[in-house]
């Protein structure tokens, strides 16, 4: 049976993301939990995550996750959304916080004086719908269109030194980084479980994804 652990660090809309993706697999063993043992017998890992880089750093170790989480990170397949893309880099503005460093890379901060084309200053956090630009061809994009649109909440976001990681990008008003995929790692910016559609694809693709 696929059995999906998401982890429960105490940040994130874990019930959104967990009707999701037993809407997407019936069949599939779903649970959201915070204790190490479940989610290193699982064969599928949801890092998601909402709030700020300080506290969630803080959280993973109160829970005692982060071992887990980078144990998951290295052996099965694992989708990180939001604070859980985030987390895998080096260090991150806000809060002037150290992450996972799984990958080389900073979380930085939009810059709240950006206009967009028609010179609009854009709203700081970036919220709302917005083109997704597949980088990469990779398993979890099947069945998903060019520049579908996702749904995004986050007022930082990544710049990575590995550019053979990008899977996607998102124009706000400048390109950034939006999914990455390395292995068995996929991890997004946008939230799935929020995008309808599209987004519903992309769980059912992890769910079927064998890295």
């Amino acid at each position: 049976m696929n059995t999906i652990a998401i982890v429960d660090y105490g940040m994130g809309n874990l019930r959104s993301v967990s009707k999701a993706v037993e809407h997407v697999d019936s069949g599939a063993n779903v649970t959201v939990t915070s204790d190490p043992a479940i989610i290193r017998t699982a064969s599928r890992v949801i890092v998601p995550g909402q709030g700020a880089m300080p506290q969630c750093m803080r959280a993973l170790s109160d829970h005692k996750l982060r071992e887990v989480v980078l144990d998951a990170a290295e052996n099965k397949p694992f989708l990180g959304i939001c604070l859980g893309l985030q987390m895998l880099f080096e260090h991150s503005e806000e809060g002037n916080s150290d992450a996972l460093g799984i990958f080389s890379g900073v979380v930085k901060k939009f810059i709240s004086q950006s206009v967009n084309a028609g010179d609009q200053k854009l709203k700081i956090p970036h919220m709302g719908w917005n083109q997704v630009h597949q980088d990469m061809a990779h398993p979890l994009w099947e069945n998903i269109p060019i520049d579908a649109r996702f749904y995004f909440v986050h007022s930082y976001y990544v710049v990575t030194r590995e550019p053979d990681i990008v899977a996607a990008s998102t124009n706000y008003p400048t390109s950034f980084t939006c999914a990455i995929a390395k292995n068995n790692i996929f991890a997004v910016q946008f939230h799935p479980e929020k995008s309808q559609l599209a987004g519903l694809q992309l769980l059912s693709n992890f769910l079927k994804w064998t890295p």
